[in-house]
């Protein structure tokens, strides 16, 4: 022990029973003057007197100020030892004391004060006893102002010094060291630092603990890059989780506040928000509109500009500079463009004295850049936190801002891809118009919003001969602008085999070889084909539902009783697979049936049960609905997923039947003087129907009809007027011969029939049959 320190020993009760000479030399009292004597009465007045707790240190440990004899105070540093009796009991205790200034000189000591580690000593109530030049420093004061303090009193009773001070109690508890890890403000400079806490108990003699060691190692710059990773990191998940652009800022943003700044924007060119190609740049004032922006509290920056609304960045400020430099431009206070950017935009309340001390101090503008265009800049600004932005801080924001622009330019493209392949859709869908003679229709279609791209499905409904209609429905395997293409091959290679009046079955088999000639003929570079398609063709006077499919589902057939069940088909392989034949199924359906075709995207999906799906089907068309349009709403309602995957197209018919009174046919034997005889039953069919107007013209159709079947046909001949919205004559015979238009010459007998048909009626044409053909002609009916 050195010269300045003392050494003192002390009963139970805290009176002096042993007194060193040092203690004579330190405080000036003799042994005689001072054993017998309370402890404490040796302090100075301002540190108290009061009487010693039996069992408890007579003194605290740490920094007290004792009376020197001469009257003047001291502030020592004293260290107490409690000495121990029979049964364990405290029966004294040595306290050694020396002034709070005193250097050490012992090899220890010269550790702990020379140590750049920040280390200092606590009491068991966690009031600091001794801290180096490093810990006075850390905190922020010096000895003389920390010395005697309680650790939330010295450092602030922020959340994190909480957590130290809590885990110094657990030290103290279980006299096991703890290691802590915390980020929080203090120092003088007051800035947020980062720091790797060790504490652990400290003993006397007896191993009892009798306070607690703190040694700190400032990890501010691997915390900031631990986070700068972090953040990197969590930018690969967080952004671009849609294809929506406003969707990627506002996540950016959310990626900014509060870890990163005070307050965060996302403006955007308006060409990037329609998807349009960029427009040539200059250098006058750029206007951008304001997508996405958050705050940290009310304490950070006002939200100047709204979201939706354009704002104009002049050259000088920030994000301009970023967006014609390319790069991330850091500013800050004192700076001529940003203190003049500042006060352009800051809202008045903000210019008075007192809210200067909340104003933005510092910015970081960052362009957003993806495949060599500029789309747009994010901006980031500082109020609450003391710190400028750094470089490292702009690499951090570039690396980030070129994520969500990458995220921003595929949402663009997608929705230019999108609003290219729906106006191509959209132009190849049929205009389904009503009044169709034979079924009532209703129908909706949903594109899909996934990122997949807009599918290729498509309906049709196809007038055929005879007031029969053709039903179409079908889907091209894969999605966006190339299967939309090949969807409007395939809908007008529908059309063109319609109007040939093929059954369904051999309308298919053409439409599986068009599409096995179209793979064949496309490039390695484009994918391969692929198709689903369901063709039914519905008679109104034989009230005959004629359904063949590749590879589709099956419609759903709801009868006027409110049975409703799938209708069961020999489904043939999708189109393109080739080499399997197709089989039609043929129903008699009461008038009033609804029949449901529908692609995929209404059943299937993403952990769905195909069977469950069209039972749901089933079930929403059994549902009342006041017209077969809002039986539709209630069909995608009851059945449609929530996020669908696919394309949807939902096509309902409800089918009519034409009564006897519309029709009328008859048998024609092969015999020349048969056409008078016809062409007087239909003179007399007409005047029934009162449709004398068009007799001439159709006493001249059938005539000619008649006596191309009997000179050139087969029997057994039948002709049959039908009488809906146009009247038609229609000539069947076994002959297979299909009749055509020529040009016959000026002294030809014959050849003229056709095309005077042609001429009179508002189209013509022939059908296959089994069997045979049928030469049919419409004529428009008289206005009433």
């Amino acid at each position: 022990m050195d010269d300045a320190s003392a050494a003192l020993v002390v009963d139970a009760c805290g009176v002096v029973t042993g007194w060193s000479e040092g203690a004579r030399r330190l405080t000036g009292f003799s042994a005689d003057e001072a054993v017998g004597r309370p402890v404490r009465d040796l302090l100075a007045e301002e540190s108290g007197s009061g009487e010693t707790r039996p069992g408890g240190p007579p003194l605290p440990t740490g920094v007290v100020t004792a009376r020197h004899r001469d009257g003047h105070a001291m502030t020592l540093r004293t260290e107490v030892v409690p000495l121990r009796g029979p049964g364990d009991e405290t029966a004294g205790f040595v306290i050694t004391a020396a002034p709070a200034d005193a250097r050490e000189t012992s090899l220890g000591g010269r550790v702990f004060e020379q140590s750049s580690l920040p280390v200092s000593v606590l009491d068991t109530e966690h009031r600091f006893v001794r801290l180096n030049a490093a810990a006075c420093e850390a905190m922020g004061g010096s000895e003389e102002t920390l010395l005697g303090r309680t650790f939330l009193e010295a450092a602030g009773p922020s959340e994190a010094n909480r957590v130290i001070d809590r885990n110094m109690g657990t030290v103290a508890e279980t006299g096991r060291p703890m290691r802590d890890e915390t980020y929080s403000q203090a120092g003088a400079d007051h800035g947020r630092r980062a720091w790797d806490v060790e504490m652990w108990p400290l003993r006397d003699t007896a191993g009892r603990v009798t306070g607690t060691a703190l040694a700190g190692l400032d990890s501010t710059e691997q915390h900031g890059a631990r986070r700068r990773l972090a953040l990197i990191d969590e930018a690969t998940t967080a952004l671009g989780t849609t294809l929506d652009a406003v969707r990627t800022a506002e996540e950016l943003v959310a990626l900014l506040v509060p870890d990163f700044a005070d307050f965060a924007a996302v403006d955007l060119l308006d060409w990037v928000l329609d998807a349009e190609a960029p427009p040539p740049r200059d250098d006058l004032d750029i206007v951008m509109r304001r997508v996405a922006h958050a705050s940290a509290g009310p304490d950070a920056p006002a939200r100047v500009v709204p979201l939706g609304r354009t704002d104009v960045y002049p050259p000088y400020s920030p994000p301009a500079m970023a967006l014609r430099e390319g790069r991330a431009v850091l500013a800050r206070r004192g700076e001529p463009g940003f203190d003049r950017w500042m006060a352009e935009r800051e809202p008045q309340s903000l210019r008075t004295e007192k809210a200067r001390a909340s104003r933005i101090h510092a910015e970081l503008a960052v362009p957003l850049l993806a495949r060599g265009t500029t789309l747009g800049v994010a901006v980031a600004l500082r109020n609450l936190r003391p710190e400028e932005f750094v470089e490292d801080d702009a690499v951090l924001a570039e690396e980030i801002a070129g994520r969500a622009a990458v995220s921003v330019d595929n949402a663009r493209r997608f929705a230019r891809e999108r609003a290219t392949a729906l106006t191509l859709q959209n132009s190849l869908l049929p205009k389904v118009r009503p009044g169709q003679a034979a079924v009532e229709i209703a129908h909706r279609y949903l594109p899909t919003a996934s990122a997949a791209g807009i599918g290729g499905d498509w309906f049709d409904v196809i007038p055929l001969s005879g007031t029969r209609v053709a039903l179409v429905v079908g889907d091209v395997v894969g999605h966006g602008i190339p299967s939309t293409a090949t969807m409007g091959r395939l809908c007008t290679a529908v059309r063109t085999l319609a109007d040939v009046d093929l059954p369904p079955e051999e309308l298919l088999t053409h439409l599986d070889d068009l599409v096995t000639h179209l793979t064949a003929d496309e490039r390695d570079d484009v994918p391969e084909l692929g198709a689903t398609c369901l063709y039914a063709v519905y008679d109104p006077v034989s009230r005959l539902l004629t359904v063949a499919a590749a590879g589709h589902p099956p419609p759903a057939l709801l009868l006027p009783g409110g049975t409703c069940r799938l209708v069961p088909l020999n489904a043939g392989p999708p189109l393109g697979v080739g080499s399997m034949p197709f089989e039609a199924t043929e129903l008699k359906l009461p008038e009033g049936s609804v029949v449901a075709f529908y692609t995929d995207g209404l059943v299937d999906g993403r952990g769905r049960d195909v069977d469950r799906a069209t039972q749901e089907l089933c079930r929403a068309l059994t549902v009342p609905a006041g017209s077969l349009d809002a039986q539709c709403d209630v069909v995608l309602k009851h059945v449609l997923p929530e996020e669908p995957g696919d394309d949807v197209a939902l096509l309902l018919a409800r089918t009519r039947a034409l009564g006897a009174g519309q029709v009328a046919a008859r048998d024609v034997a092969r015999d020349p003087e048969e056409v008078a005889a016809v062409r007087k039953w239909a003179l007399d069919l007409l005047s029934a129907w009162d449709l004398d107007d068009i007799s001439f013209v159709t006493e001249l159709v059938v005539s000619e009809l008649i006596t191309n079947a009997v000179r050139y046909g087969e029997t057994p001949i039948r002709v049959r007027l039908i009488r809906d919205r146009t009247l038609i004559c229609e000539v069947t015979d076994s002959s297979s011969t299909s009749p055509h238009l020529r040009r016959a010459h000026a002294f030809d007998e014959g050849g003229r029939g056709l095309l005077l048909v042609a001429q009179l009626t508002q189209r013509w044409g022939s059908r296959q049959a089994d069997g045979g053909k049928t030469i049919w002609a419409e004529q428009a009916l008289p206005r009433r």
